[in-house]
């Protein structure tokens, strides 16, 4: 077992974790999900959590497929329905609900 990353927060890392088991296949672990708790008594850092990979053999893999995840493409299209733009990886207007021309919404 071997640490990938250190996250923010335990939502975060939790919503990491989840994608790389989902997308990914890669078995993952959360770790001090719920060290904040005693933040201050031991130094921040050493009480953020921290998703690890449970075979060594996936690391590069997870490192791999988290930096993808993390960075999704920034699309700008317009919006069929109601000529809204449209901004960020989504795949449906935030006005009118219609699917981005072309996309799997």
């Amino acid at each position: 077992m071997k640490r990938l990353i250190q996250a923010p927060n335990v939502a975060l890392a939790t919503l990491w974790a989840d994608l790389l088991q989902n997308q990914g296949g890669v078995a993952t672990s959360v770790q001090r999900a719920y060290a904040s708790g005693i933040a201050g008594e031991i130094p921040p850092d050493q009480a953020l959590p921290e998703v690890w990979v449970l075979d060594d053999d996936q690391l590069e893999r997870a490192r791999a497929l988290l930096a993808e995840l993390r960075h999704l493409p920034s699309r700008h299209w317009l919006c069929h329905g109601c000529g809204e733009t449209v901004d960020g990886p989504f795949e449906q207007c935030w006005n009118c609900g219609a699917a981005m021309p072309g996309g799997a919404a």
